[in-house]
């Protein structure tokens, strides 16, 4: 009975959007707790991060049912930089014991982590479809020594190559950044959502758009709170400082 409740089949309601969207139990629970991570984050609440495990967790599930191996790895990565982040943030770093102060990137940190970024959306944009091919893969390969006796996976092409490059690679560098309190982290999350709603507009998928457009306001008030308490503690968009 309790299986039930994480089967992506099991509808919690049908929303009438496009041509009727078919919402999930398990869908309804990831979202709701990872809206909330993303509120609680933008008032610099640790308990955030208990969201997030939940998010990421339920989640994982649902890409595995969908057979999304490579998106399900990923969640590895976002349950480990929850579990970091709710460290850094409730334990004191530093010679004298201080704790995460809400700043931004240095200009070299800004430049090295733009460039970083900017390579690897390339790189990965050019070879999403192998990338990925691997990663799920990889993640067939754990879950077959569990127990799973899964077949190996064969992706379609990715419609959108560079778009879900861009996606990923800033997804990953916005998790990195708000682990350790720096502003950037969510105009990283701006630009996410932004092209997710773009994404799923054209796929014809508006639940999922909608679904985007709150985080994008949720991202905008975090970065204006964020700014704010960055200004107060003194510190200076790196753009902005001189070399």
């Amino acid at each position: 009975m309790l299986a039930s409740w994480f089967d992506i089949n099991h509808t919690l309601v049908t929303i009438p959007v496009g041509s009727g969207y078919a919402m999930s139990w398990i869908e309804a629970l990831g979202t709701l707790f990872g809206l909330l991570c993303i509120y609680l984050a933008s008032r610099e609440k640790p308990l955030n991060f208990l969201f997030g495990l939940i998010n990421v967790s339920l989640f994982a599930v649902i890409f595995f049912q969908i057979q999304l191996y490579g998106l399900l790895l990923l969640q590895l990565f976002f349950f480990c930089a929850n579990v970091y982040g709710w460290y850094a943030w409730t334990h004191p770093a530093g010679q004298q014991g201080q704790p995460l102060r809400i700043r931004w990137l240095s200009r070299q940190k800004l430049l090295l982590t733009l460039t970083v970024m900017l390579v690897a959306i390339v790189l990965l944009g050019c070879y999403i479809d192998p990338v990925f091919l691997a990663l799920a893969r990889t993640c067939v390969a754990l879950l077959n020594l569990l127990g799973a006796n899964l077949p190996q996976p064969s992706l379609q092409p990715d419609p959108y190559p560079f778009w879900d490059a861009a996606v990923t690679v800033l997804s990953v560098t916005a998790q990195i950044l708000m682990t350790r309190k720096y502003v950037e982290n969510w105009l990283l999350w701006v630009l996410v959502n932004l092209i997710s709603i773009g994404i799923y507009a054209t796929q014809g998928v508006y639940a999922m758009a909608i679904e985007y457009a709150i985080l994008l306001f949720i991202a905008a008030n975090g970065a204006r709170e964020w700014t704010i308490s960055a200004h107060r503690h003194g510190s200076r968009p790196g753009f902005a400082n001189r070399p």
